[in-house]
């Protein structure tokens, strides 16, 4: 079942009631000029089961520790959001598998060349969906990127990933002048830097689904990362938000801001469709295929991380 994403940008109180959401907007209910029947549809409710992101985007939103807790326990991601209404903090479950004991042991007993080889494949699937990407937003052939994807070699100590990525940035968002990849730079950065947020989220929730610590990356080592390894698996994913960018520039203007517009669109992110083993599959369901190959590479029974195809 495709888990569904509540996005609150307005006041809000979140309590749980029967292994239900129950969400009053007290704005509706102290508006003495509603009528009482609309008043009364100011609270509603969703079944907690049904959640797989939650994005809190303001000051004046309430959640209970009941609520938060069946959150987590269903193993929805819970994102909440600073002034400029970016993604800042994320909270996930400590637990989201049966066996999670022997799966930590598992991917700490990883073995360097393992990474290196899990890495080269990420790196292949990412510069090969980016060229996919390029083409077809701009018509450019890219043949140099889907060589590069080609040769990347084991940790990709040649940095591929780097050139590819200057090469593709370039052209993509040609039209855009001063445009370059930077978190604090010009739009659409603001675009993609929320982009990434939500599917960061939604990748660390596979990751714990499947039993797995997303701080351990295989790649990304950051003493002050909390999330290395969602960073690693997220990269092929990447194209399919710069795709919908891309789309929403062209609807909206490069110099776009983050409305509700936006926000709305940007929010559709799990449920972007891939194809990923030769089938079309949302993205989040995607997302638990890759990790659950993930530690399956680690525990031995696979040699390859599952990846779409863009």
């Amino acid at each position: 079942m495709i888990k569904k994403t509540l996005y609150f940008g307005n006041p809000a109180y979140l309590s749980l009631r029967n292994a239900q959401l129950v969400i009053k907007l007290p704005e509706v209910e102290k508006n003495a000029s509603l009528p009482e029947a609309m008043k009364r549809q100011s609270e509603i409710s969703k079944p907690i089961e049904d959640l797989g992101v939650v994005v809190l985007d303001n000051k004046q939103i309430t959640v209970t520790s009941g609520a938060m807790e069946a959150l987590l326990e269903n193993n929805c991601a819970l994102i909440t959001c600073d002034s400029k209404s970016m993604p800042v903090g994320l909270m996930l479950p400590l637990y989201g598998n049966t066996t999670q004991n022997e799966r930590f042991r598992k991917q700490l007993d990883a073995s360097l060349p393992l990474k290196k080889q899990l890495w080269q494949q990420t790196i292949q699937s990412k510069i090969a969906n980016q060229a996919t990407v390029l083409s077809e937003c701009t018509g450019e052939e890219a043949k140099c990127m889907y060589a590069w994807a080609n040769s990347v070699r084991s940790g990709d100590p040649d940095n591929l990933e780097a050139r590819a990525a200057a090469y593709y940035w370039k052209n993509l968002f040609s039209d855009v002048e001063g445009f370059t990849r930077e978190r604090e730079g010009i739009p659409p950065n603001n675009l993609l830097n929320y982009g990434y947020a939500i599917l960061r989220a939604v990748v660390a929730r596979g990751l714990v689904a499947s039993g797995l610590l997303p701080t351990l990356g295989i790649h990304h080592h950051n003493r002050y990362n909390a999330y290395c390894l969602a960073d690693d698996i997220m990269e092929p994913y990447r194209p399919y938000v710069d795709k919908l960018v891309f789309d929403l520039c062209g609807q909206y203007g490069t110099n776009v801001f983050l409305s509700k517009e936006i926000k709305v669109a940007m929010l559709s992110i799990p449920t972007i469709e891939v194809r990923i083993s030769r089938k079309r599959s949302p993205l989040m369901v995607a997302v638990a295929q890759t990790t659950a190959s993930l530690y399956k590479c680690f525990a031995g029974e696979l040699r390859r991380i599952v990846y779409p195809e863009y």
